[in-house]
């Protein structure tokens, strides 16, 4: 039925998002006044990931049924950008770089990736070639003092040898232009001038923040995937219209807010790492309605596992991230990402060790048990070995081969490593429970935080699966199921907000701060932070702006953000910095050196946007306990089956109480419930799990 206003006219109550995985495209639609809620899970279809999208839409207003014209927002979190990095598939791109610095990319730093051989190690490809890198004559120092003009002479030059190279992708990185962008400004206009279809990019608008290599390789990136990203864009607008949405697109950055498709356009980059952060921003807003506020979250999907940690309902934002090999110091939601999930392939390796991922069976071929072509065993063949899943997903709309897995770990897994299939199952699944097991002790243990004082909240397709044997590895007590844990990422998009990031360089010893100066940068970015919500069309009363400032002991190599949670500029804010500094690297590092200088390096202004986010009604009584039973099946739980009984979680009433062993299922995720676990359903809809560790 759709809901119409008295002129006839469909009422516009409904926000739409879609997170496109590997796998699954997941579609989640809300009705704002309601609360009511539908989901879909269809196929990803790469490369044009853009069918699936308006396939999801289409599908979940039909059941719905509701209007197109009572879309009132649509979300997304995009991969396209992530993937042209990683594929190294962007456009044909060109740098324009001050004279005597062209080879700054290929130096890089000199650190060797964690895990990585000392003495086998080799530099990545560079994005940008020797040869698309063109030297200009300028030059301003640090503080933004020209010393040398602009050769506008040597930029034509330039552009004409980019052009004649086929050049139509440029970026722009001048020496210490964070501090001054005159040069940038002017080379961009006769770069324009000189090849006119050409996308370009300025290192002062995408990281005005010292550290050339950095800086140029974000510049670099973000006009390497401009071309794809804007071609995406503008076809999803095109769809959106086609389909009679009138509504604006909004999709998620890495810092885990959401930008409107026009900024996404020019500054594409923002993108990398969109759909984590969506998942992080559902797990804030689930966990929250379930009364906890910190929480170690881990998302595993098909080909990997994303984990964050949550600490009083705010996620960690970093300026430390990477996509593939190449530095992402944009801030990004702290996510620390593994190959590591349903997808990810089991091997036996020359030396006799079994080895799962980081490879994944993606969406095709799949696991062996899909029957789209897979022959290597997977994780999930492994769990359906185990009778940890049934034997169709998507409420009985895929039907998966049991057998099938059987056969393939048996002859890929069991007999080499003289194994029975079960035994070769449950090595698959510890194996990859210790990787993440790994990944999870990097971002609390080793930052000082005790895994015991959070609960876990797993998500994903496969993260509840695995959320009572990584509790158990952890001594965690609690995990939180949320609700719809397949499809929380495109959740996690309907309860964003608006949200941009706006930094600047600034290096001064703390005790002897230049309190005009910083106010005077904190103005120029607040101008900005204002503008910005101002073109968003933010009311008033729904804009935050945040100040911090980045901080390093005295020639320090890395720096820590500190929050400047006094909006005022004076000796007294500085002290209260300092004492927030100490106490924060004390936390990471167990130690802090309250004797040695402290510097300021950098300045940071945070916008704001809150969206209207969707009413959620606490569940309502429904069936008893019997009726939510939908059947049982043989479970192997640590080395013996066991009987258990099967669970429809849509049929579970608020306070109802499911001792484990038992399997959960739901439309988008599966729930091993282990021995000695029990699951409360709380009056919002998760599942509370108490874990005897």
């Amino acid at each position: 039925m759709v809901t119409m206003m008295s002129d006839s006219i469909p009422r516009k109550t409904l926000t739409i998002s879609i997170d496109v995985g590997g796998t699954f495209t997941d579609v989640v639609m809300v009705d704002r006044e309601t609360g009511a809620t539908w989901t879909i899970k269809t196929p990803t279809t790469p490369p044009g990931f853009e069918k699936g999208f308006i396939r999801g839409i289409r599908e979940v207003l039909a059941l719905a049924r509701r209007h197109p014209m009572e879309v009132a927002q649509v979300s997304h979190a995009t991969t396209v950008a992530t993937n042209a990095i990683l594929e190294m598939r962007g456009a044909r791109a060109a740098l324009l770089t001050t004279r005597g610095f062209r080879h700054v990319l290929e130096i890089g730093r000199h650190d060797i990736p964690r895990k990585a051989n000392l003495y086998s190690w080799v530099k990545p490809r560079r994005a940008v070639a020797p040869r698309f890198i063109h030297e200009v004559g300028q030059r301003h120092d640090a503080l933004g003092n020209e010393l040398m003009p602009l050769s506008e002479a040597d930029v034509r030059a330039a552009a004409a040898a980019m052009k004649a190279q086929g050049i139509r992708a440029v970026a722009i990185c001048f020496l210490h232009s964070y501090a001054n962008a005159e040069h940038e400004l002017r080379a961009r206009r006769i770069v324009k001038e000189v090849i006119p279809d050409a996308m370009v990019s300025i290192s002062s608008e995408v990281l005005p923040v010292f550290r050339e290599y950095e800086r140029a390789t974000a510049t670099i990136l973000n006009v390497y995937v401009m071309p794809l990203v804007a071609v995406y864009v503008a076809r999803l607008e095109g769809e959106l219209k086609a389909a009679g949405i009138d509504a604006p697109l909004l999709l998620m950055k890495s810092s885990g807010g959401v930008a409107g498709a026009a900024t996404i356009q020019r500054e594409p980059i923002q993108t990398a790492l969109s759909g984590p952060a969506a998942g992080v921003i559902g797990s804030v807003h689930e966990a929250g309605l379930a009364g906890f506020r910190n929480v170690i979250t881990v998302d595993v999907g098909g080909t990997s596992a994303d984990i964050c940690v949550i600490q009083q309902g705010r996620p960690g934002v970093t300026t430390k991230g990477q996509v593939g090999p190449w530095p992402m110091t944009l801030p990004t939601v702290d996510i620390h990402t593994i190959g590591a999930g349903g997808g990810s392939i089991a091997r036996v390796t020359a030396a006799g060790t079994l080895e799962v991922g980081p490879e994944s069976a993606g969406a095709l071929p799949g696991p062996i048990c899909y029957g789209r072509g897979g022959v290597e065993p997977t994780v999930t063949d492994a769990r359906l070995v185990l009778g940890h899943l049934p034997e169709a997903l998507l409420d009985g709309a895929m039907r998966i081969d049991r057998a099938a897995a059987r056969k393939g770990i048996a002859e890929k897994i069991g007999v080499p490593l003289g194994l029975s299939v079960e035994e070769a199952a449950a090595g698959i699944i510890d194996v990859l429970n210790n990787n993440m097991l790994a990944a999870i002790r990097l971002v609390s243990i080793e930052r000082g935080l005790d895994p015991r004082d959070f609960v876990l909240l797993p998500f994903g397709g496969a993260g509840p699966l695995h959320g009572g044997e990584l509790a158990r590895l952890l001594g965690i007590p609690t995990i939180v199921v949320p609700p719809a844990p397949g499809v929380l990422s495109a959740q996690g998009l309907t309860v964003s907000s608006l949200r941009s990031e706006f930094s600047r360089t600034c290096l001064q010893a703390l005790a002897s701060l230049d309190t005009d100066a910083i106010k005077a940068r904190f103005d120029e970015m607040q101008a900005e932070a204002d503008a910005w919500l101002e073109s968003e069309q933010v009311p008033l009363a729904d804009r935050r702006v945040e100040w911090e400032a980045a901080l390093r002991y005295k020639h320090q190599g890395f720096e820590l953000h500190v929050p400047w949670s006094d909006r005022t500029v004076s000796r007294a804010a500085a002290m209260d910095l300092a004492t927030a500094f100490h106490a924060l690297h004390r936390q990471l590092y167990s130690f802090a050196l309250e004797r040695t200088p402290i510097e300021l390096v950098g300045l940071r202004v945070t916008a704001t946007g809150r969206l209207p986010a969707p009413t959620r009604p606490p569940l309502q009584d429904g069936q008893e306990q019997q009726a939510a039973t939908v059947g049982r099946q043989a479970v192997c739980i640590d080395g013996s089956f066991v009987d258990s009984p099967v669970y429809e979680r849509a049929r579970l009433s608020p306070g109802q109480v499911i001792e484990g062993p038992a399997i959960i299922r739901q439309v988008d995720a599966t729930l091993l419930l282990g021995r000695d676990e029990v699951a409360t359903v709380h009056p919002y809809g998760a599942l509370v799990i108490r874990v005897s560790t």
